[in-house]
């Protein structure tokens, strides 16, 4: 049995932060019923059409859920809410900074009547009353967190600063969200009661910028940008062999970068060099170690300089695109492949990492929009008619 099994997940959910989330707790084995706008549904299901018609976000973190129609901001839709929310251990949303208090889904107006109802609240900024900050109404998407989090300034180029090609800050909070609901659950085991989770994609944020946080301590300079290179050790990051393809490597030692000089360099003279003593000149003289390094790797295929990297047990891996990975032989031996069911058909999926033997985690289907709306009005009381009578007033 899954270790969520039991647990009812209400969702208000669109984009990718709390889906993500949601997604995750749906692989434990919880029940998430996902609640969407009629004729629309999560915006993120018309990102694109790369899945065989389908988004390539959604597909990502919407399997295993349950898809409800209902018009949140419709006067009729209240009943509706309120019976989902009787049977929720779990609700987690992310609408528009002060929504869902209007719509009588803050912490606060539900807790007397549900004192264990568990209630995560995503946004950009954060959205606790108490302290709600000059930016806690701004929108909030993931470029703009990447950007007001700190994070452009040290990744990219020393001309250009870029974005990372996922959506990273969503990522982070929806992480935090998940590992902080799971926690809640636990401590709602000990004291019986539900609590607030006010999770902050920009908090999220600044906690993965600690490092250069901290390396900036006190007005320091700042980690520079270095592209696919490590902004502070040297040699690490991609070079390129003869054969023009690229070889990401990374020393973390004065003993690999011995081992690097005798028998991937093959000139052991290189390691007692004055220049490059220490990890602080290899970085002082970067582009003069870098010229030594693409001498002898132009005389290299990519193939037969990892072979080199290997024998001398230095760190290393291919740069891969989208098209190796779907094709990665470790991916492959590992098993780490399954196949999910959707609107237009089978889908590859990954299985969840790093989950114990112990149980398989639920991998079902990725809902059509409104799917499930019939079903879950059922089985909350309302009637065929009552049903048909929502739907012609559009309400669901």
């Amino acid at each position: 049995m899954c270790p969520l099994h039991g647990t009812t997940v209400v969702t208000l959910e669109h984009a990718i932060a709390a889906p993500l989330a949601t997604r995750h707790l749906a692989d434990l084995g919880a029940r998430v019923i996902k609640v969407e706008r009629p004729g629309v549904g999560d915006f993120a299901r018309g990102y694109d059409e790369r899945v065989n018609g389908l988004a390539s976000h959604f597909v990502w973190t919407n399997r295993s859920k349950e898809s409800l129609t209902l018009d949140v901001k419709h006067a009729q839709a209240a009943p509706v809410l309120d019976a989902l929310i009787e049977r929720a251990d779990v609700l987690v949303q992310n609408l528009a900074p002060g929504a869902a208090a209007r719509l009588g889904l803050s912490f606060d107006a539900l807790h007397e009547r549900h004192p264990r109802l568990i209630v995560c609240d995503i946004s950009g900024y954060g959205d606790d009353p108490a302290r709600p900050g000059p930016y806690r109404d701004k929108k909030a998407y993931d470029l703009l967190i990447q950007s007001e989090a700190g994070f452009l300034s040290v990744t990219g180029t020393p001309e250009q600063p870029s974005k990372a090609g996922c959506s990273i800050a969503d990522i982070a909070a929806g992480m935090y969200a998940y590992s902080s609901i799971l926690a809640a659950l636990i401590e709602r085991g000990h004291s019986g009661r539900g609590v607030r989770l006010d999770v902050s994609m920009l908090e999220a944020m600044a906690e993965w910028m600690s490092f250069p946080l901290y390396y900036a301590y006190q007005g320091a300079a700042p980690p520079p940008r270095a592209g696919a290179a490590h902004a502070t050790i040297y040699p690490y990051g991609p070079f390129r062999a003869g054969d023009g393809k690229s070889v990401m490597l990374g020393l973390q030692n004065e003993r690999e970068w011995q081992q690097f000089c005798a028998r991937v360099l093959r000139q052991p003279q290189l390691a007692d060099d004055e220049r490059f003593a220490r990890n602080a000149r290899r970085v002082a003289n970067r582009a003069a170690l870098a010229d030594v390094i693409d001498a002898v790797f132009a005389t290299l295929s990519s193939e037969q300089l990892i072979e080199r990297l290997d024998d001398a047990q230095i760190a290393n891996a291919h740069v891969n695109g989208m098209a190796e990975v779907w094709a990665h032989p470790q991916l492959a031996a590992r098993e780490r492949w399954t196949r999910v069911a959707s609107p237009t058909g089978e889908l590859p999926a990954l299985w969840p990492p790093a989950l114990p033997p112990s149980f398989e985690p639920r991998m079902d289907a990725i809902p059509a929009l409104g799917e499930h709306t019939d079903a879950v009005l059922a089985e909350l009381g309302f009637d065929a008619a009552t049903i048909a009578a929502m739907r012609r007033d559009g309400i669901v």
